[in-house]
């Protein structure tokens, strides 16, 4: 699939203020699954830009302001042409030793995917277990399958919130609202997989939701978070509990980390008289060709 992503960022701030350096993870991921084919990004006021990676071998730039400048106004303006290719989320071998769950990783893959299997904070492993005994009592032994309805147990057990706020609910926020944005939906799913011994990690990112018959007004686009879970032989797969669903060619990951917070698309701060007034808008739209 070829989707074109036009996507602004715009802040407004009622007086003037100078920017601190920020950190931009705008760049749609090269991975055998997907191709980037076209890239721009524009910044007013310009910066200095230096395009880098960061430690989890993501594409991170680096936008440094004219210091002691004074502006009312910042603008991200990216523009993409991307292909996905994993039109069948399925299409994967697992190694023998993992066709069933639970199975162990190799102390090679331990050493490395160890960041992924530490609990996130604000975990509490016996809220874990009660949650796992009441709504994931007899799950299936194949792999796939044990996935599958565990990111439908998430699914079913939580209410999907749209919250504007910034920030991320911790699991055990979430399992006490009962409720989240699809940020808190992944990391709670996160959480449950860390706790059962399988690494898993946070995923920025868009996804292309066209009207269908049913839906025929889909919610504004808007950028979305799922996690991905490495199964040996078939590396990391995207599965998103906000939908219950294996990830497919209409999702587009921009960045991947072990800490959901480290990969905000924008991160940077402002320096400006107390109290001053911002106003964020953003424009996202999403056209397949």
């Amino acid at each position: 699939m070829f989707l074109r992503i036009q996507h602004l960022s715009r802040y407004t701030y009622a007086q003037p203020v100078a920017f601190a350096p920020h950190a931009l993870y705008l760049r749609p991921r090269e991975t055998p699954r997907q191709r980037l084919h076209e890239f721009s990004l524009s910044i007013s006021p310009a910066p200095r830009r230096v395009a880098t990676s960061d430690a989890g071998d993501n594409a991170l730039e680096w936008a440094y302001f004219e210091p002691g400048a004074m502006f009312t106004e910042l603008e991200f303006r990216t523009e993409s042409l991307v292909e996905t290719l994993d039109s069948n989320p399925f299409d994967f071998f697992l190694s023998p030793s993992a066709l069933n769950f639970p199975f162990a990783y190799t102390p090679a893959e331990r050493h490395v995917l160890a960041p992924s299997l530490l609990l996130p904070d604000g975990s509490d492993p016996a809220q874990l277990n009660t949650w796992l005994a009441s709504h994931f009592a007899t799950p299936p032994t194949d792999t796939v399958s044990y996935l599958t309805a565990l990111n439908t147990a998430v699914r079913s057990a939580l209410s999907y919130n749209r919250r504007e706020e910034p920030g991320i609910q911790s699991p055990a926020q979430t399992l006490a609202l009962g409720t989240g944005t699809c940020r808190d939906y992944a990391v709670f799913f996160i959480a449950l997989c860390r706790h059962l011994g399988l690494a898993a990690r946070f995923v920025s990112g868009y996804v292309y939701d066209p009207p269908t018959a049913t839906i025929p007004n889909p919610l504004p686009p808007d950028l979305h978070a799922w996690a991905e879970v490495y199964l040996p032989g078939a590396g990391w797969r995207g599965l998103d509990p906000t939908r219950a669903i294996f990830c497919d060619d209409a999702y587009v990951p921009l960045a991947h980390a072990a800490l959901a917070e480290s990969v905000n698309p924008i991160q940077g701060n402002f320096v400006g008289g107390a109290g001053v007034a911002s106003n964020l808008h953003t424009s996202l739209t999403l056209t397949r060709l």
